[in-house]
């Protein structure tokens, strides 16, 4: 789907070769400028459509009808805005999103989004970014497609640099639901790999592989652990983005990439398996992030590093009761196969500090425990850099994305002592799952400001939303790019 800007016209003055225009109605009954230029094109019949209530200015509501006026424009898409004066980005980004996905059900042409007296310039880009977001969906082998993205997508109004940063957003969201959403025969680490080598050629960045050979040289025996039982190859996939100068240290990012995620020999019961294909979010959070910074050109340096493993079972695979001399030293005792993802990112946290980052910011769907607290549409946030952390949750806000800060006590720490080894990949029982997580974490980061965002619950849509299809949703990334810009990070 292509995107664009339109100058602002008459309503009179759209081609018929236009198959929709979209304008906007209040909760209190009032039309945007371009509806208003409609209503009085078709004699009144907006105005008597809100009076009759056959049209609602309610948030989300919308009412595809026909142009009764015979030329210009094919259809009217009415949209509800609810009341201008509270949108916010969160609002702007699904109704973007709300008003593509009406219009997924057949193929069509140009559509204009007429809007720009509705929406507040500071959050254009946000509409613009749900609008390209909402283009794709899970249908990735269906034949025929489920949905037929539009042409052609012009803001009037917007300005053009608005445009491009809102589609960036939006396609470097999509690349991210694409790989979440790919089934795990079709995407494992060497194919996540080579994706990334593709992007960076592309778009500027650089891109190194560490195969199980550099992995091993390195020292790297946690991942190598949790991967042994797959017939594919682990693989650790260096990102570096070079926005700033070479002075400036860089911040990493850290993604979990377990392609696949079998439970290992503490095996998952099949309703729990089928959806673990997304537990490599994390790693497609960090790619399409670094694609993100480097369209946008952002004035950054960034490291990236994705830890990618299939969990799987086998004659080899891990057991309960091993112990792990992991990159830094230390030992891991295994007590649960299905806890691997902070075992891999064990290795790759001590493989990140190498590169004296100015900060680490690791993404995982690390615990169910953090659904368990905080639901499936919130990230959990914890830190050892209060700083961090606060700029971390200002960015989200700043966008619209729910990111909670957990508790990080010392004492949580005794619950991961093991007594065999250094440390333990499990807590005592059912208690702080998500913490002891990320405890462990904390373990591998020295002394470098990190902050951990478990993303379990929201990286994956069991259901679809008005604004967006069920399957991979991208969380985080517009919050880490707001991060990144200089405005909030400095």
């Amino acid at each position: 789907m292509k995107t664009s800007t339109l100058a602002p016209v008459s309503a009179a003055a759209l081609d018929s070769l236009v198959q929709c225009c979209v304008v906007g109605l209040e909760s209190h009954g009032e039309l945007s400028e371009s509806g208003k230029q409609m209503d009085m094109l078709g004699d009144g019949w907006l105005t008597r459509a809100v009076a009759r209530g056959d049209l609602s200015g309610k948030r989300g509501e919308l009412a595809l009808l026909p142009n009764p006026s015979g030329s210009g424009v094919q259809s009217i898409l009415v949209a509800g805005v609810g009341d201008r004066e509270s949108m916010d980005a969160e609002a702007a980004f699904e109704l973007g999103g709300t008003i593509i996905r009406r219009l997924l059900d057949r193929p069509r042409g140009a559509i204009v989004v007429a809007l720009e007296d509705f929406v507040p310039s500071r959050f254009q880009v946000d509409l613009v970014a749900g609008s390209v977001m909402a283009a794709e969906g899970q249908d990735l082998y269906q034949n025929p497609k489920k949905n037929h993205p539009p042409e052609m997508v012009q803001f009037m109004g917007f300005a053009e640099e608005v445009v491009d940063k809102g589609s960036i957003l939006g396609s470097s969201m999509n690349l991210t639901r694409r790989l979440v959403n790919e089934p795990a025969n079709h995407l494992y680490p060497e194919r996540f790999a080579q994706i990334a080598r593709d992007l960076a050629e592309e778009w500027g960045f650089e891109c190194e592989v560490w195969d199980e050979q550099r992995l091993d040289t390195e020292r790297c025996h946690a991942m190598l652990a949790v991967g042994q039982a797959s017939d594919h190859e682990s693989k650790l996939v260096i990102l570096r983005y070079r926005g700033a100068d070479e002075e400036s240290p860089p911040l990493a990012l850290v993604g979990k990439g377990v392609t696949f995620d079998s439970g290992g020999l503490s095996i998952k019961p099949s309703p729990s398996m089928v959806d673990m294909k997304c537990d490599m979010a994390g790693a497609a959070t960090v790619l399409g992030t670094i694609l993100a910074l480097a369209r946008m050109r952002v004035p950054v340096n960034v490291m990236g590093y994705c830890g990618l493993v299939e969990n799987m079972i086998a004659g080899n695979a891990l057991r309960l009761g091993d112990v792990i001399i992991t990159r830094s030293g230390k030992s891991i005792e295994i007590l649960n196969t299905d806890a691997e993802g902070r075992v891999v990112l064990a290795d790759v946290l001590n493989v990140a500090i190498e590169a004296r980052p100015s900060a680490i910011i690791d993404l995982a769907t690390l615990t169910g425990a953090c659904m368990v607290a905080l639901g499936t549409e919130v990230c959990g946030l914890f830190s050892n850099d209060p700083q961090l952390a606060g700029r971390l949750e200002k960015a989200s806000r700043e966008v619209g994305e729910y990111l909670w800060p957990m508790p990080m006590f010392p004492f949580y720490a005794e619950l991961i002592r093991s007594k065999v080894a250094d440390i333990k990949n499990t807590g005592d029982g059912r208690w702080a799952g998500a913490i002891t997580a990320a405890k462990f974490l904390e373990e591998f980061v020295e002394n470098v400001p990190w902050a951990h965002i478990d993303i379990a619950g929201p990286a994956f849509a069991e259901r679809a939303k008005g604004f967006r299809d069920a399957g991979g949703t991208g969380v985080m990334l517009r919050t880490l790019v707001r991060f990144l810009e200089p405005s909030v990070a400095e």
